[in-house]
């Protein structure tokens, strides 16, 4: 055998030798970075390669997975830090599967402490402290307020709630947020008896003035007669003073029958009916005072048969009121429209072109007794608002100006 040929064997088995080495070498490479990759997919560092050796390839792979730990180390300590900062705002928090049939992810310590409850994995258990409350946390719509009320063990709990959705690790979930109002409530609730009081004090002693003073010229007068023997008294005087006794009397009777009427609002008798039936029948029960206006009123259905499960009656007195108020106020037109709006409420809007309510009354026409007009009671708006309450809706002014007069009714 020549040298050439020699020299070629060898070249031949060194490549050969080389080739196989180097597919060795590939394979036991690809299993280590297969094996890194598993691992980090788990989330398992627990593993540490030999150093020194194949071209620092296991140095490599072993400051990968240094680097890979201190992310997830990071991660973890956001998680506490964001988890601490939540436990010390006052928020409620709830992170709901929106996929696992109520499955709650997370909750903050205000949420518990709020609700009164030990942690909660499943909405289900917020029926312990009571059905509606498990109702509003699984029905709450998405970016509305919503509020809900319930008693604990101490005393009657009123939160606001908001809800959003997201994406977290991989699943949609629902975030609501709560907060306890109660104190707010109970505040406005003072507020609103203080004005009432206000209201009261002031029509009474209006009332109860005029009768105090009459009495005691009277009885001064009948004094003065006596003792004078004889002296004649002024007998159209008289007349004129029980006049307005009387007068004043009737008064404080005709405010005293509001009154009782505005604390005995009967409860609803509600039934299924058509709001376009509603309105004819309210339209009905204004021709008369619309035509003597000079006013017309017009109706218009923004979405196809709209229904309420409502009192037929005290819905018919609330329209009516509203189309009275806006005929005083020297409307012209008188618009009202229904529609089934984003949140699945049934809204009624009565607008008008009438004088708009000024800024600061705006602010106390749902207040009892509170009126700018001169025979006015003050108990329209106030009793409308209680019915809708007594609905589980809501009245609002929605806008007043110069151009259009809007109150909404809102059924939930």
């Amino acid at each position: 055998m020549d040298t050439l040929t020699v020299v070629a064997l060898a070249v031949g088995v060194a490549v050969v030798t080389a080739v196989v080495v180097a597919v060795t070498v590939y394979v036991k490479m690809h299993r280590k970075v297969v094996f890194m990759i598993d691992a980090l997919e788990d989330r398992e560092v627990g593993f540490r390669y030999r150093e020194g050796r194949v071209l620092g390839f296991n140095r490599t792979l072993n400051r990968l997975r240094r680097i890979f730990e201190r992310e997830m180390q990071e991660i973890v300590e956001q998680n506490l830090y964001y988890g601490k900062m939540l436990d010390n705002i006052r928020t409620g928090i709830f992170v709901i599967d929106s996929d696992g049939g109520g499955r709650v992810i997370y909750h903050n310590t205000a949420a518990l402490n709020i609700l009164g409850m030990a942690p909660v994995k499943h909405l289900r258990q917020l029926a312990l402290v009571d059905k509606e409350l498990q109702t509003a946390f699984e029905t709450i719509p998405e970016n509305k307020e919503m509020r809900c009320s319930f008693y604990n063990e101490r005393n009657r709990i009123t939160i606001a709630m908001t809800a959003s959705s997201a994406q977290f690790d991989g699943k949609h979930v629902r975030i609501v947020a709560f907060n306890d109002i109660t104190g707010d409530m109970e505040h406005s609730e003072e507020m609103s008896w203080n004005k009432l009081v206000r209201v009261l004090n002031h029509e009474i002693m209006n009332t109860i003035t005029p009768i105090a003073s009459l009495c005691d010229t009277f009885s001064r007068d009948l004094k003065e007669a006596a003792s004078d023997g004889g002296r004649r008294l002024n007998l159209e005087e008289l007349e004129r003073g029980f006049e307005t006794i009387a007068s004043s009397s009737k008064s404080l009777i005709t405010f005293v029958n509001n009154y009782r009427s505005l604390t005995r609002v009967a409860m609803p008798v509600k039934k299924a009916l058509y709001v376009r039936e509603l309105i004819d029948r309210v339209m009905g029960l204004t021709e008369q005072m619309v035509r003597e206006a000079g006013a017309r009123v017009s109706y218009i259905e923004e979405s196809d048969d709209v229904m309420l499960y409502a009192d037929e009656g005290q819905m018919a007195q609330i329209v009516v009121n509203l189309i009275k108020n806006a005929l005083q106020a020297g409307a012209h037109a008188v618009f009202i429209s229904s529609r089934i709006n984003s949140s699945d409420e049934v809204c009624i809007s009565v607008s008008n072109d009438g004088r708009p309510i000024s800024r600061e009354s705006a602010d106390q026409i749902f207040v009892p007794f509170y009126t700018t007009k001169q025979d006015g009671s003050g108990i329209g708006l106030s009793l409308s608002r209680q019915m809708m309450r007594l609905h589980n809706g809501s009245i609002v002014l929605e806008r007043s100006d110069e151009r259009v007069t809007t109150f909404t009714l809102r059924f939930k």
